[in-house]
């Protein structure tokens, strides 16, 4: 079987319309190019998906690539991502995959996977499996297995236990029994493990979509529709809200007010709590597109940061390149490396709390957030737009009158014609300012210039 020419692995993994781009056919292809790759003699892989209906067919699958390699499956059923990495170290799998496609709708799917030491695979890594998987499916069949035999699929019972109880050992020291809590599990991969979690530590619980049919993962609730949790919240007198998304490697947060606590307060909170208790090693890395409310409020608390591209990876690649514990995006995704190599919405909430020490997300000061909008602007070729020295002028003129006070970025998307203003400012006047005259010189801007 030959790939397509484009590159099958993105910044997370292979992802795509199940049955269309992410065939069955592709499934084996994958699992039995990445048990190729593995140097252990028969490795032992574990499996987890989310709730999609096409779950269970691309497990099936990716099980028969991996055992037609030689490798024994180990199915673990429905788990957050986060899962995946710490059942490796538990029991010492050599390979790790995660089928789902986090907060897309339930059409799509995708396969990440993570390696024996519980970090997700290289890029070097990701390009020897596509190089098998542009052979023949002869060739890539026959330099898989170098005499191994058939591999075995069995299931691993007590998986969810398991990630329970990791999660039940680090917070051993939370009491949420004064906490009342609403979480919304977009009918994903944390119906079963948030809700239990909590109750498990103390909290009064009330749950919204945990009752997942395989098609309504992420549609209507979740990090990325958070109305119906607000109004939850606000309507039920609860302290506190918590989204997650379909895989459970992000949360967003909601007071009792209403008002969402979005990944950058998280983390602000996070770092300043982890500092007092010694358990913040280094700084703390985030992306570009984070407040600038957050760099001034980690000024003020002395602590270090670190900016990198836009997606958990390249956080996750800043922590282990400087020894840092602790990073994420505005999105939801953080990372606390001092527990699990990925984002863990489940632990994030839980850090929340912990950070709190039993008081009101509502009085929340580790940052002043500031406000913030974003315009994409379709244009017709971003990188001729990003030439444009008359973009640059408008760019210069705007953050220096912004100096100390906020910030203009400027910058195309990485996979469609568009040009990203993004603007924070004081106050949302002059946010909405800035972005509106830096976008109608954009949006003036020839095809070539």
């Amino acid at each position: 079987m030959a790939t397509p020419s484009r590159r099958l692995f993105g910044t997370d993994g292979v992802r795509g319309v199940a049955g269309e781009v992410l065939t069955a056919e592709l499934a084996l292809a994958l699992g039995r190019a990445v048990t190729a790759q593995s140097p252990a003699e028969r490795p032992r892989v574990l499996v987890i998906r989310d709730t999609r209906e096409s779950g269970e067919m691309l497990e099936a699958a990716l099980a028969a690539g991996i055992t037609s390699a030689g490798g024994d499956v180990l199915l673990g059923g429905v788990l957050p991502t986060p899962a995946a990495p710490l059942l490796i170290g538990r029991y010492g799998f050599d390979l790790a995959a995660v089928i789902s496609a986090s907060h897309n709708p339930f059409a799509d799917n995708g396969i990440k996977f993570f390696g024996p030491d519980g970090f997700k695979l290289s890029d070097a890594d990701e390009a020897a499996i596509e190089t098998v998987l542009a052979e023949h499916a002869e060739t890539a069949s026959s330099g898989a297995g170098g005499g191994r035999a058939i591999g075995r699929v069995r299931q691993q019972h007590g998986t969810l236990e398991d990630y329970l109880r990791e999660l039940r050992t680090r917070f051993s020291g939370l009491d949420l029994g004064a906490v009342d809590v609403v979480l919304d599990c977009a009918h994903g991969a944390t119906y079963r493990a948030a809700p239990e979690i909590f109750r498990r530590l103390g909290a009064k619980v009330t749950v919204l979509a945990d009752e997942p049919d395989g098609r309504n993962i992420n549609a209507g609730c979740g990090s990325t529709h958070l109305d119906a949790l607000i109004a939850a919240v606000r309507e039920g007198g609860h302290d506190v809200g918590f989204a997650f998304d379909g895989d459970g490697d992000r949360v967003l947060a909601v007071d009792r007010h209403g008002v969402v606590v979005d990944g950058d307060e998280l983390i602000a909170l996070a770092a300043v709590s982890m500092r007092d208790s010694g358990r913040l090693a280094g700084g703390v890395a985030v992306t570009v597109m984070t407040n600038y409310g957050f760099h001034a409020g980690m000024r003020e608390a002395g602590i270090d940061v670190a900016i990198t591209s836009v997606g958990d990876r390249y956080v996750l690649e800043e922590l282990r390149s400087r020894g840092w514990s602790l990073g994420g995006e505005q999105s939801g995704h953080i990372i606390d490396m001092g527990f699990v190599p990925s984002g863990d919405g489940i632990a994030s909430a839980l850090l929340t709390l912990e950070a709190l020490r039993g008081g009101d997300l509502a009085d929340r000061a580790a940052m002043e957030k500031l406000p913030q909008k974003l315009v994409n602007v379709p244009v017709a070729d971003r990188d001729a737009a990003m030439d444009s020295a008359a973009l640059a002028e408008a760019i210069a003129r705007e953050s220096e009158a912004l100096e100390g006070r906020g910030r203009v970025l400027v910058r195309p998307s990485g996979t469609e014609q568009l040009v990203r203003v993004m603007v924070e400012a004081p106050s949302q006047d002059e946010t909405d300012g800035v972005c509106a005259r830096l976008v109608e010189i954009v949006e003036a801007l020839p095809a070539r210039v």
